[in-house]
């Protein structure tokens, strides 16, 4: 595995819809493979970032955000096990946002949202442009790319820890 991509803001609410699995068959030449619905996307060839993200965008009629992250980062990500200090439990997921840039200055951890009362989201982690969240339900439903995108200053998409799981997973050539 040489890269993995993730597309922001593609495939909600009918906005900059496209279907990543038929998308990556196309560039089955990479040995691009999808991983669910959201547009994450494992890449098994080396390919130079640019020409990589060139290739993608000139495959549709929009032109979404893409984090295209080096396969070895998100391997130790995943492998340094970063959720396991963290609040678990049947109410509570786990969710790992990539943001566009890494932030400049890494705030002490854990953060809390809200930052009075019963926290709903919890920043647990952050690794290079990784920022790792635990989420509970509350009065005010927050969502952690909103929480990261807001107190970072930069554009993030979040996928469920589950996904990064399954990148971990995805076959070799």
């Amino acid at each position: 595995m040489a890269a993995v991509i993730f597309f922001r803001a593609v495939n909600v609410g009918g906005h900059q819809k496209f279907q990543p699995g038929a998308l990556a068959k196309e560039l089955a030449a990479l040995g691009v493979v999808n991983i669910g619905a959201a547009g994450t996307w494992v890449v098994r060839e080396e390919i130079a970032e640019a020409k990589l993200r060139a290739e993608v965008l000139r495959r549709l009629p929009f032109q979404p955000e893409l984090m295209i992250c080096p396969a070895r980062d998100v391997s130790r990500l995943v492998a340094g096990e970063p959720f396991r200090d963290a609040p678990a439990g049947a109410d509570i997921g786990h969710f790992a946002s990539v943001l566009a840039k890494p932030p400049r200055a890494a705030p002490p951890l854990p953060l809390h949202f809200p930052t009075l009362g019963e926290w709903e989201i919890k920043i647990v982690h952050i690794s290079g442009p990784f920022v790792l969240c635990a989420r509970r339900p509350g009065k005010k439903d927050l969502y952690p790319n909103t929480v990261v995108e807001k107190h970072f200053g930069v554009a993030a998409t979040t996928r469920n820890w589950n996904t990064f799981l399954k990148i971990r997973e995805a076959p070799e050539k």
